[in-house]
């Protein structure tokens, strides 16, 4: 029985000694300086793109309107289609226009028939003139009575003339290749002169506006290249859903003065769109490349936020970390610019800075970026 009991004695003091020992080591361990990649700002020369909001317009776009009062009586065409230019798109009732075209025609020809009356007789008296049979006055009054009836041939024509370019009207063309927007009426609608038909946008190439601030305007003619007759500068094209559009464009400057309201000047970027893909009144974004110059910037793994503001852990001099606020800028591929709040000499931890808190003991691995 006793030796039974120092067994037991013997193995409590083991368990108790192990377990002293565990919790010697976990604390060796939680002690221990935890190992973190540092690197430096990154200094680099690049390419940044800077996005403006977009104004997507048609080359070309004009509103059909009636020319003439009456009644839309056929449409040949449905919304959205493609036309060719010359193409009838509508015809409006046109009995009445010819009619006036008719009377017309028919005015002009008896305005004819009475110059080649007066012609006649005028010949006829010039005859009987030289044989002293008439007096030369007689003559004369035909010469005026000629005169007279050219001048209401000439009204006649005129007049003619409108008549049928009245009824031309009624016969509404495309002014060029293009498509046709929606069209508001319908057939047997009462139209007015200047009714709405439709719309015809040629969409082969489209103009994007966007607007500029006056510093941002200042620091390219500013440059000793700015050349105003022939500058053109290549710009990128995002479209509303976020993805580029697949062709490259050329932006040029088409304002002469600032919008007093903003203090901005437009600029216009033309892109071709062989697909038909862009549409007039689009919207999105032209992206302008930008050289950075010499720029700092920082990984995005060193970067994290907290209530809207960014920040790193630096290393100190103690090598401890600590948190540090910087003003992020434009994020460029992997990293961020720094636009302030971080200077060359700061040592900043890579990666892993969810694990770290202030003022933490650290083991440094450095890293070159």
């Amino acid at each position: 029985m006793k030796t039974r009991s120092m067994s037991w004695y013997a193995l409590s003091c083991l368990a108790i000694l192990s377990a002293c020992t565990a919790k010697s080591n976990d604390k060796q361990v939680s002690t221990a300086p935890k190992k973190v990649p540092v690197s430096n700002l990154v200094v680099m020369d690049t390419t940044i793109y800077k996005d403006y909001i977009a104004d997507i317009q048609s080359v070309k776009n004009i509103e059909l309107r009636s020319r003439l009062s009456g009644f839309l009586e056929h449409i040949y065409v449905d919304e959205g289609a493609a036309v060719k230019k010359g193409q009838v798109l509508f015809r409006l009732s046109d009995e009445e226009y010819k009619a006036d075209y008719a009377r017309a025609k028919a005015n002009f020809n008896a305005a004819l028939t009475d110059v080649k009356k007066v012609v006649l007789e005028l010949e006829r008296t010039k005859d009987l003139a030289a044989k002293n049979i008439v007096s030369k006055t007689e003559v004369e009054l035909l010469k005026l009575q000629y005169t007279a009836a050219e001048s209401k041939v000439e009204e006649a024509r005129s007049i003619m003339q409108q008549a049928k370019t009245q009824l031309n009207f009624t016969l509404v063309r495309a002014p060029f290749d293009g498509k046709i927007d929606r069209i508001p009426l319908k057939e047997g609608s009462l139209l007015e002169q200047g009714s709405l038909l439709t719309t015809v946008s040629s969409l082969n190439e489209v103009n994007v506006y966007f607007d500029i601030s006056e510093n941002e305007y200042l620091s390219i003619v500013s440059d000793s290249s700015f050349n105003k007759d022939s500058f053109n500068k290549d710009v990128k094209l995002i479209l509303a859903d976020g993805n580029p559009y697949p062709y490259p464009g050329k932006a040029s400057i088409v304002e002469s003065e600032f919008e007093k309201n903003t203090g901005s000047i437009s600029l216009r970027a033309r892109f071709s769109n062989p697909q038909g893909m862009l549409k007039h009144g689009a919207s999105g974004k032209i992206s302008v490349p930008i050289q950075t110059g010499d720029t700092r910037f920082v990984h995005q793994k060193s970067v994290f936020e907290i209530q809207d503001k960014t920040y790193v852990y630096i290393l100190n001099k103690d090598k401890t970390v600590s948190m540090k606020s910087f003003e992020a800028g434009q994020r460029v591929g992997h990293y961020y610019i720094v636009n302030g709040g971080l200077s060359d000499t700061d040592q900043i931890v890579y990666e892993g800075v969810q694990s770290l808190k202030d003022g933490m003991k650290v083991e440094v691995i450095p890293v070159k970026l």
